[in-house]
């Protein structure tokens, strides 16, 4: 993508400290589950809405109905109460910088719209992720953290997809269910490799990216006073945008999550809040994989009632998973094997 040259951009240069955070609590199962599998079991967040947008509460295990390649699989794990981890991936560039944190001020939407048990991260990303805070169940700290984000200024790289990555793999250590919000203009200066790897791993990955743009206030061009159309510049700046806003489309869509494209203060409050009970109302599922084949597996979630909930329901899901062999025995484990 083209580099995107900020108007007011000041000459002041700021350094990003290595994305090293404290790792993460580790939330207990919950002793109300009713079904649980600890070996090859695959997980499946599962969010569904009806023809409204309303969220569909009260469903049950029988449903669901998951398949894998095509091929209807057992459910072994169903869970509606599952504590979650929200990670707040801020971008912290110039651009942002003059929006004047108006956004940041809506994201209070979000965390007072969240159960008492989920755990809230704070990210901040230019160049490279910065963690601002740890997970943590007390929203008011990540509600300071906001407060006090500091942005950089100048004409920084805003390597989007290679950040995500940087989240993605302090995710891998973190058990239970994974949410990224996503607050950025969508504008990335990645490599284009970067950018294909990130959306094949979030494609057969566990953590739903829900993403809001901080960008409206500069995609649409304004026109010369003395002339009717917009500028060279202004247009440019405009498609830029637009290649972001499909960015950030992209980037939701294949983890079963949602883009929003908010224009005033409040449709953030609003996007914030529709975000927290996405997170609220997430279904969780787990099957055992048909087969472990080593290859990438087509998910599909269907879900069938016979009451009038079930007209035009919207459900969305991860798209698919690695089915990853078990690694083979050693041969001294083979040996040990025949001896028994």
């Amino acid at each position: 993508m083209t580099k995107f040259y900020f108007r007011r951009a000041c000459l002041i240069g700021a350094v990003l400290l290595p994305f090293s955070p404290v790792q993460s609590q580790q939330i207990p199962a919950s002793p109300s589950e009713p079904i649980r599998v600890r070996v090859d079991m695959v997980s499946v967040g599962v969010i569904v809405t009806d023809d409204s947008g309303r969220f569909v509460e009260g469903l049950r295990h029988e449903d669901f109905h998951v398949l894998d390649n095509g091929v209807e699989q057992p459910i072994r794990y169903f869970s509606l109460e599952q504590p979650s981890h929200v990670l707040l991936l801020v971008e912290a560039g110039p651009a942002v910088y003059l929006l004047e944190g108006g956004h940041l001020n809506a994201a209070y939407a979000l965390l007072s719209g969240l159960s008492p048990s989920d755990q809230v991260a704070v990210v901040k990303y230019a160049e490279k992720p910065e963690a601002v805070c740890d997970f943590s169940a007390d929203k008011q700290i990540a509600a300071g953290a906001l407060e006090h984000l500091n942005f950089n200024l100048g004409f920084g790289a805003l390597n989007l997809s290679e950040s995500i990555a940087g989240v993605l793999d302090w995710l891998d250590k973190t058990e239970g269910t994974k949410t990224i919000v996503l607050l950025s203009t969508g504008v990335d200066t990645s490599a284009p490799k970067a950018v294909a790897e990130l959306l094949q791993r979030l494609r057969v990955g566990d953590v739903r990216l829900l993403a809001v743009s901080l960008a409206v206030e500069m995609r649409t061009p304004t026109a010369s006073k003395k002339r009717s159309t917009p500028s060279q510049a202004a247009v440019l700046a405009a498609q830029q945008f637009a290649e972001a806003d499909e960015t950030l489309r992209q980037l939701a869509g294949v983890t079963g999550g949602r883009a929003y494209f908010p224009a005033n203060a409040k449709e953030f409050s609003a996007a914030y809040a529709e975000i927290a009970q996405i997170v609220r109302h997430e279904y969780s599922l787990g099957f055992s994989p048909g087969e472990l084949d080593g290859q990438e597996h087509r998910i599909e979630v269907r879900v069938v009632v016979d009451d009038a909930r079930g007209h035009g329901l919207r459900v969305d899901h991860r798209q698919g998973y690695v089915a990853t062999p078990r690694p083979r025995p050693a041969e001294n484990d083979l040996d040990k094997m025949r001896m028994e």
